[in-house]
């Protein structure tokens, strides 16, 4: 069984009913052996990242690896996967000798050449099977528009081989992400929300009294988008939002 959690006790999950039963899903298939890959592509602020937390709720007998693009390091190579690779580290002597003293050197433990990128393909592939043989794996990628271009090709490549390791990855991006690393993984895209979860998510938001005339001129301003949804009201007065 996935851990426990719905879509309905979790507020930030108001209106991804199909994308949690999609991430769900996953989880399930890696707990009987399955690995699975989605790339969650979706708009600043439309909720990849609470999907991602999500995710974490769900999979609470699953070892987690997470990392996130930062924009300053897209230019430092392997940074990304030493994020997603550090805690599994230990096991790096257990790798195969070329496989190892690749991702060694990537990751700056020992002085060579630069290292050849199919081998620290092979080589995070090895280690995240490695973990998975002991327990399910989830290994979450946020801003992957992010990630240096070493990390993105390593990850795609793990993601295009993983098959029955009991290990799931996720990458969330923007739809203008649109680098050929990632292209053909299974996609699922995060769309803004309906009119009616929009004003659902307002309604738990916030405390005081909202004026419905209000309401409705949020949710038009904003789209749907969750985050500006939370955002909008902070700029108006209690009485504002009560239709003052």
């Amino acid at each position: 069984m996935v851990g426990a959690g719905s879509a309905s006790e979790v507020p930030t999950a108001r209106g991804r009913r199909v994308e949690l039963s999609a991430l769900a899903g996953l989880l399930e298939a890696a707990q009987a052996g399955r690995s699975g890959v989605v790339v969650l592509r979706g708009e600043v602020g439309i909720g990849k990242t609470a999907l991602l937390e999500h995710a974490i709720e769900l999979a609470s007998d699953f070892r987690l690896l997470r990392a996130s693009g930062v924009e300053s390091e897209m230019e430092l190579a392997f940074a990304g996967l030493q994020q997603l690779c550090g805690p599994m580290l230990e096991r790096l002597d257990g790798l195969p000798g070329p496989q190892r003293d690749a991702l060694a050197t990537a990751f700056g433990l020992r002085s060579g050449d630069v290292p050849d990128r199919f081998l620290v393909g092979l080589a995070v592939l090895s280690l995240l099977s490695d973990v998975a043989e002991e327990q399910p794996l989830v290994c979450l990628v946020d801003d992957a528009q992010w990630l240096d271009q070493a990390s993105r090709q390593a990850l795609a490549f793990v993601a295009r081989r993983v098959l029955a390791e009991s290990v799931v990855l996720v990458f969330a991006t923007r739809p203008t992400d649109r680098e050929q690393d990632l292209d053909g993984l299974p996609e699922l895209g995060i769309g803004n929300l309906s009119d009616a979860d929009a004003r659902a998510l307002l309604a738990e938001a916030l405390s005081g009294p909202l004026d419905e005339a209000v309401r409705d001129a949020i949710v038009t301003e904003t789209g749907g988008n969750p985050l500006a949804l939370l955002e909008l009201p902070r700029s108006l007065t209690p009485a504002g939002l009560g239709g003052g």
